[in-house]
């Protein structure tokens, strides 16, 4: 496959998920990175002990992801959490808590390209923001009307997140 001008283009990326399908549909949405694959933790805790990567996506469920997640994150390598089965606002809570950089329900892997480049043009910075515009309707039908807004550490982080985005519009100006 011929690379295009993607901002991905040879970008490092660790992949870490027991399923080979959703390692293979990565794969092709990401043809234009340098890859490492793992499928159990143990190799995960090799690749990371051995490398550096510019990204780091992490299943949760099958190979320890939130485990996985701490070790990426003391590495200091943006790590984006991928999940089906633990498509939770718990899940979502920890991930958040433990230093991923952005969180995609394994039904959105179309659009992975979309949110990595959005996080690479954004200094590998967090784009929760965008992950709330972006994902919004798709977790509150997952998830129910109103969810963030039942959670304290939700309501918090938006509120928080909304005072990081004006406090950057301010210094732009």
């Amino acid at each position: 496959m011929l690379l295009d001008d993607s901002i991905l283009n040879d970008l490092a990326i660790l992949v870490v998920d027991d399923e080979p399908d959703i390692i293979e549909t990565i794969e092709d949405e990401l043809y234009m990175c340098f890859m490492h694959k793992a499928n159990d933790f143990e190799t995960a805790c090799e690749y990371l002990s051995k490398y550096n990567y510019d990204i780091v996506i992490l299943d949760i469920m099958g190979v320890n992801g939130f485990e996985l997640l701490k070790r990426s994150v003391s590495k200091g390598l943006p790590t984006v959490m991928l999940t089906a089965h633990a498509l939770t606002p718990d899940a979502l809570k920890k991930s958040i808590q433990l230093g991923a950089v952005f969180f995609l329900p394994k039904e959105t892997l179309p659009e992975l390209r979309f949110f990595l480049e959005e996080l690479v043009e954004n200094k590998f910075m967090p784009s929760w923001m965008t992950f709330f515009e972006r994902l919004g309707v798709y977790f509150n039908k997952y998830f129910g009307p109103n969810w963030k807004e039942k959670d304290q550490f939700f309501r918090d982080f938006e509120e928080s997140l909304k005072l990081s985005e004006s406090t950057k519009n301010e210094e732009d100006i």
